[in-house]
């Protein structure tokens, strides 16, 4: 299994509650999620600018076609997210692309 941990910045310091804010953000998440990802489990955390997300993804054996790193596929996911959910596009800055 693959963890990615990352973040997604807030547009702005607008309150939100936690618990709820993060909960919306892994709903997007799971909505948007393909085969492809590999999406095993996801959890976050709300921090004053951010949330923060730990991220399990399935390991993909380098060999296979069309392989993709973990880091490829959470990139791919959250971009879909953002561009997808009009409430993510609303809160966060876009997501920065990991190397």
């Amino acid at each position: 299994m693959d963890i990615i941990y990352t973040s997604l910045n807030r547009r702005g310091r607008v309150p939100a509650d936690p618990t709820s804010e993060v909960a919306e953000v892994l709903g997007a998440l799971w909505a948007h999620t393909t085969r492809e990802d590999g999406l095993e489990h996801a959890s976050g955390r709300a921090e004053q600018d951010r949330v923060d997300l730990l991220v399990y993804l399935l390991t993909l054996d380098p060999a296979a076609p069309g392989f993709r790193s973990a880091t490829c596929r959470i990139n791919a996911l959250l971009h879909r997210c953002h561009a997808a959910s009009p409430l993510m596009r609303h809160r966060y800055l876009p997501p920065e692309m990991s190397a």
